[in-house]
């Protein structure tokens, strides 16, 4: 059986979940290590376009900061993007945690780039992370990364020994280089198992801004049009979009394979999960849980912070019966997954 990364349990500053009914914060101190020398207000989690709710990024992020919240009990506050919103909102948005005391903050994607370097040079003494982005290089950052296209090899045999038609398809959220990792694992990962198998291409928008990371609407109509084509399997690296994809694949009684969280086990789409064939894991959770137990331990990380598959950064979650059934693609799976681990393959990230 697949190795697959384990879940975490699972314009200005928005309400957090984390407020209380009278609208004040959570906030405690850490009885981690048994010093009691965290003073920070808890976590600060500003999410990506599509917000929590998305069953993939998002989320992810918020199984971490749960599991902090709850293991180290401290406070935490997390807010929500608006739409079409300016650099300028995010620095706000992440100065207003900042002056709160909340230590770390943690930006949830690229987008908050910017944001990150102006603000964290502002509040040296705050530890701030940044998924997905590797460009912010200061003493109190961390760039929380991965080798997404190590994931999605893992999703590109899974597809391409499933397949009943030799046709396959990828959707990418919006066309940019990281979506780019995740189509060139994928179509790595699917062609060492046939070379001559059918790739169906999309992406959604050229910009996030555009809607292709929180689009289901957008998600459906690519999966119907790869379908119509003739893929009987499609993975989708496109955030909130997906659950179009998912949704389609379903009805069509095709499989789809999810992305970031373990899809098959999310509440919103239960009713189609019996058509979730897997998930490319990536596990933001744990890379938000450990930033915050740095901090809370004194020792706060920074630079940059890959995951992989052997870190288990990320992986490939097998959650489906139906999957774990079919025994010779469980096994090619586990065999590349080794396979990437021990060097023998080296993935393409463009």
């Amino acid at each position: 059986m697949t190795v697959a990364v384990i879940a975490l349990a699972a314009a200005g500053c928005g309400k957090s979940s984390s407020d209380s009914a009278d609208g004040s914060d959570k906030a405690g101190t850490s009885s981690a290590g048994g010093s009691g020398a965290y003073s920070g207000k808890g976590i600060g989690l500003a999410y990506d376009i599509g917000g929590k709710g998305d069953q993939s990024f998002n989320d992810a992020a918020f199984s971490g900061f749960q599991k902090a919240e709850d293991e180290f009990k401290i406070g935490g506050r997390d807010v929500e993007p608006n739409d079409s919103e300016s650099d300028a909102d995010k620095v706000q948005r992440l100065e207003q945690l900042a002056k709160a005391g909340y230590n770390p903050i943690i930006g949830v994607g690229f987008v908050y780039g910017p944001a990150v370097k102006e603000v964290a040079a502002k509040f040296p003494k705050t530890t701030f992370g940044i998924v997905d982005d590797e460009s912010v290089t200061a003493d109190n950052v961390a760039d929380l990364v991965f080798h997404e296209e190590q994931a999605s090899y893992l999703a590109g045999v899974a597809a391409a020994k499933t397949t009943k038609k030799k046709h396959i398809g990828f959707v990418g959220g919006v066309d940019i280089p990281l979506i780019h990792k995740f189509e060139a694992g994928f179509v790595q990962g699917a062609q060492s198992v046939d070379p001559k198998i059918k790739i169906e291409k999309q992406y959604l928008t050229q910009t996030a801004q555009e809607g292709g990371f929180s689009s289901p609407d957008k998600g459906k109509d690519a999966a119907n049009g790869q379908i119509e084509a003739g893929a009987d399997v499609i993975y989708h690296a496109a955030g909130l979009s997906g659950q179009g994809v998912i949704q389609t694949a379903a009805e069509h009684k095709v499989w789809a394979i999810g992305v970031d969280s373990d899809q098959y086990r999310q509440s919103s789409l239960a009713k189609y999960k019996d058509w979730i064939l897997g998930s490319a894991l990536k596990n933001v959770g744990g890379a938000v849980y450990e930033l915050t137990k740095s901090v809370v331990d004194g020792k706060p990380l920074s630079g940059e912070v890959r995951g992989d598959l052997k870190s288990g950064g990320v992986g490939f979650a097998d959650s489906n019966p139906k999957y774990q059934a079919m025994k010779d693609v469980v096994a090619a799976v586990e065999k590349a997954r080794q396979d990437i681990i021990d060097g023998k393959v080296t993935v393409n990230t463009q």
